[in-house]
């Protein structure tokens, strides 16, 4: 117990627990009723308790990012299928393999920024991912690499999602909740990556494209990698020629081709009056 503990006028939960532990077996202290309410997992898990739940998933890793000192974040978004370059020939298809580049790309540009974040100690610039395999491991890889920590948000699915083992392990954080894992992949954020990917990656790229276009988050640098990979995928121009979008809405983002091009991009990027 900490000294603001003992000097709080009541006593703290971890000291109910442990009294909870030594009340006598009885059918009264093991009926369920009788559990405290924040120790009983059939009780918080109820659906008439998503609200604190959906609090809770907000308040852990905002509480724990806070005491660390991460000020703001570099959001790196991407395929989790995409190989490295040395598992490249245990790529499903060779469409997949080709895109093992940008795996690399990925793991230069979370080098070079956080070895940037290091002269903040940490507190700026913290390359943040989805903490799983592909270009997220890239990230965190390339985080590592420069000695630095990064964050991984995980979330519980039945398949591929499980923390890569580059993501600092006091920063890797596990979801329930899609959309809180969102808010805290832009909460923080100073500048948005995004590599080629799946139907994850396309709805956090438009989700977060749509934030900064209705002025629900402040413009950043956004940067997608991969002009003919992008070009292919989504048929922008069409977007704009057809009134969906405004043509204006395209500069929201920039397409690069390297890690250093993207760092000039950012480098060099003014704040939309």
């Amino acid at each position: 117990m900490n000294d603001e503990s003992r000097n709080h006028p009541f006593r703290d939960s971890g000291q109910d627990l442990v009294a909870a532990d030594k009340c006598p077996d009885t059918l009264q202290t093991r009926a369920p009723a009788y559990r405290l309410a924040f120790a009983d997992q059939d009780f918080l898990t109820r659906e008439d308790l998503r609200p604190v739940r959906l609090q809770l998933e907000l308040l852990k890793p905002q509480l724990i990012m806070d005491e660390r000192g991460i000020e703001t974040t570099i959001v790196l978004f991407g395929g989790a299928r995409i190989p490295a370059p040395e598992h490249r020939d245990q790529a499903k298809s060779k469409a997949l393999a080709d895109l093992s580049p940008y795996y690399d790309e990925a793991r230069r540009f979370a080098k070079i920024m956080t070895e940037r974040s290091l002269g903040s100690y940490g507190r700026k610039g913290v390359i943040v991912t989805g903490g799983g395999p592909g270009v997220m491991e890239a990230g965190n890889r390339g985080a590592a690499d420069a000695g630095g920590h990064s964050i991984g948000l995980n979330i519980v699915l039945p398949h591929e999602q499980a923390p890569n083992a580059y993501v600092s392990p006091d920063l890797c954080f596990n979801f329930h909740y899609f959309a809180i894992r969102k808010m805290h992949f832009l909460m923080r954020a100073e500048a948005i990556v995004v590599f080629p990917g799946g139907f994850g990656t396309l709805d956090e790229m438009f989700e977060a494209l749509t934030l900064i276009q209705t002025h629900r988050m402040k413009p950043v640098p956004f940067l997608l990698f991969g002009k003919s990979w992008w070009e292919s995928v989504v048929n922008w121009s069409q977007l704009a020629d057809a009134g969906v979008i405004s043509p204006e809405d395209l500069d929201l983002f920039r397409m690069v081709e390297t890690a250093e091009e993207a760092i000039s991009v950012i480098d060099g990027w003014k704040k939309p009056c």
